[in-house]
């Protein structure tokens, strides 16, 4: 038999976080944020579950003709642009949209040539200092695409860098605006965080939200906030079962590293998952994990191919008995990615992304 190891995309679960995202920003269109194979999911699985967005937003241009070979016939964003000049004939191709973040960007559109005018999005550096233009210069490269021939419309765009912590967005929302004051054109600010927290506020609300980490489950803001507070569901379930089941006593050691020492008689299962599944290695001993839909933790240090959990909770747990990672369980006990994420050290975007191509992949709902 295969090695019983699984994920599950949930694609209800896909159409109800994009559902989350309108109510959160009900006058707003809504991208669909696929990138990194729609974090690790994969774009062909989850697109039935977010083909109700108003467009998809991705990197780059093999997700946009994958997108485009799916049937999908509305706007496709590539959110970092184009490469080099080249890569405009496919935009020309496939009337794929995208964002200009440099000057280099517009001198290519201003060679190519098109029958039919591209929709680009200026993107503004408002304060994260990773793409954008600075606000001073904003003005002049918004002049300079309006003047193309090779351009149809300008909209305008920003992206948060603390939308989700203390310090909040208001130093980039002013920013945009004062950049941006008078232009014409579509704007859209809010990514998952934002849109979650402050799509409604003054200067934030806008014309597109994009929705990415959201889409799929995670509470962007976790641990101040979880999946139950923003009403989310996990659109991934990484699922596995016991393999073995090994009696401790007192003083028994756990795993390499003996990091795990038993300080009573217990029983701890085997599981056919580890780092090479794209658990997270450095997740600690204690680390929440479900068996047969009950919560109870990891023991001793995650191996390439196995981990340990503690039965001390489930008496009855045998060889076959499920293990939910994270996800859904099989009698509907939910654990959240973010709680494992958190437990390595890490958020819940990595381990998404992170899913082995050795996993089994099936799609429900």
């Amino acid at each position: 038999m295969p090695r019983p190891i699984e994920a599950l995309i949930h694609t209800g679960a896909l159409a109800h976080n994009l559902a989350r995202a309108r109510a959160a920003a009900p006058d707003a269109k809504v991208w669909a944020v696929v990138k990194a194979n729609a974090y690790g999911h994969g774009i062909e699985r989850a697109f039935a579950g977010l083909r109700g967005a108003d467009g998809f937003a991705l990197l780059d241009l093999a997700e946009a003709e994958r997108i485009r070979a799916l049937g999908w016939r509305g706007p496709v964003l590539l959110l970092e642009g184009c490469f080099e000049a080249r890569d405009l004939e496919l935009c020309s191709r496939l009337n794929l949209w995208h964002v200009v973040h440099r000057d280099a960007q517009i001198d290519w559109l201003a060679q190519h040539k098109t029958h039919q005018p591209h929709r680009v999005f200026l993107k503004l550096n408002s304060g994260m200092n990773r793409l954008g233009f600075a606000p001073a210069a904003c003005r002049a490269a918004w002049a300079r695409l309006d003047a193309l021939p090779q351009v149809a419309e300008v909209s305008l765009m920003t992206h948060f860098a603390d939308a989700d912590g203390a310090r909040g967005i208001a130093h980039q929302v002013a920013a945009f605006a004062d950049a941006t004051r008078d232009l014409p054109g579509e704007r859209s600010l809010a990514n998952s965080a934002a849109t979650l927290r402050h799509a409604q506020a003054a200067g934030v609300a806008a014309d597109w939200v994009r929705a990415g980490i959201m889409s799929y489950g995670s509470a962007p803001d976790y641990p101040e906030h979880d999946l139950a507070h923003w009403g989310l569901r996990p659109a991934m379930t990484l699922r596995a079962q016991l393999i073995a089941v090994q009696p401790l006593q007192a003083g028994d050691t756990v795993g390499y590293g003996s990091s795990f020492r038993a300080d009573a008689p217990m029983r701890i299962g085997i599981v056919a998952c580890g780092y090479a599944d794209g658990y997270p290695r450095h997740a600690a001993s204690g680390t929440p994990v479900l068996v047969d839909g009950v919560r109870t933790r990891t023991v001793g240090r995650v191996s390439m191919d196995m981990l340990a959990v503690d039965l001390t909770p489930l008496p009855q747990a045998q060889p076959g008995s499920e293990v939910t990672l994270w996800g859904v369980a099989g009698n509907g006990a939910v654990l959240a990615i973010d709680e494992v994420a958190h437990a390595a050290g890490t958020i819940g975007y990595e381990p998404m992304c992170a899913l082995a191509a050795r996993v089994p992949v099936r799609v429900v709902d």
